[in-house]
C-alpha cells in the first residue's frame, strides 16, 4: 500500500477509460467515413474476372467438342467392328462352303478316277482279245471264244474258221455278213481269219 507524507494511504489512480472509450469512437467514426467515401466494388464485376469468365467458356466450348469428336469416333469404330464381324461371319461361313465343295470335288474325282480305271482295264482287256486282219492260231495268238467286230463291218467283209495245220483248206464255217456285227466262236485246234472286217473283240 502507498502513504503519503503523513503516513495515510494515497488514494488509487483511476484509469483513463474514457478516453479509451473516445479514442475507439473516434477510430469507428474515422473508419466510418472513409468507407462511406469508398464505392464497394462487386469481384464478379472486375474485369480479371470477366476475362477469366470468357476463358472458362472457351475451354468448356472446346472441351464439348472435343467430346462431341471422341462420341463420333467412338461410333464409327463401334460400326466398323460390328462391320467387321459381320464381314468375318460371311468368310467363315462361305470358308465351311468352300470346304465342302473341295470334298464333294475330292470325292468325284475319286469316282472319276476309278470309273477310268475301270474303263482301262476294260480298254486292256479289249486290247489283249482283239485280232484284226490276219490268220490267227487259237491257243498261240488268241484265246477260245466268242468274237465280235467292234464296229459294223462293209460288204466286202469276209471271216472263215479253219482246222489249225490244213493251211487254209479245211473251213469250219465261214462269212461274208455284208454289214452289221456278226459273232463268230473259235476254240483250240483251230485258226481264224479275217478280211477287211476292221477289229475283232472278244465278248
Amino acid at each position: 500500500m502507498n502513504t503519503g507524507p503523513s503516513g495515510s494511504p494515497k488514494p488509487a489512480k483511476r484509469k483513463p477509460w474514457g478516453i479509451v472509450i473516445g479514442g475507439v469512437a473516434v477510430a469507428g467514426a474515422f473508419a466510418g467515413g472513409l468507407l462511406l467515401g469508398m464505392e464497394v466494388v462487386d469481384p464478379m464485376e472486375s474485369d480479371e474476372f470477366q476475362t477469366v469468365q470468357a476463358s472458362n467458356g472457351k475451354l468448356i466450348q472446346e472441351r464439348d467438342r472435343i467430346q462431341a469428336d471422341f462420341d463420333s469416333l467412338e461410333a464409327g469404330i463401334a460400326k466398323r467392328e460390328s462391320e467387321v464381324e459381320k464381314r468375318t461371319d460371311e468368310l467363315d461361313e462361305r470358308s465351311g462352303e468352300l470346304e465342302e465343295r473341295a470334298e464333294d470335288l475330292a470325292s468325284q474325282e475319286e469316282d472319276v478316277l476309278e470309273r477310268e480305271k475301270a474303263v482301262g482295264t476294260i480298254e486292256a482287256e479289249q486290247a489283249a482279245n482283239s485280232v484284226g486282219d490276219g490268220v490267227w492260231t487259237v491257243g498261240q495268238d488268241i484265246s477260245a471264244g466268242t468274237y465280235r467286230p467292234k464296229e459294223s463291218v462293209g460288204s466286202s467283209c469276209y471271216w472263215a474258221v479253219l482246222k489249225s495245220g490244213t493251211n487254209g483248206r479245211d473251213i469250219a464255217s465261214n462269212g461274208i455278213p455284208g454289214g452289221g456285227r456278226p459273232t463268230v466262236t473259235v476254240k483250240k485246234g483251230q485258226d481264224f481269219e479275217s478280211k477287211r472286217c476292221g477289229t475283232w473283240v472278244k465278248q
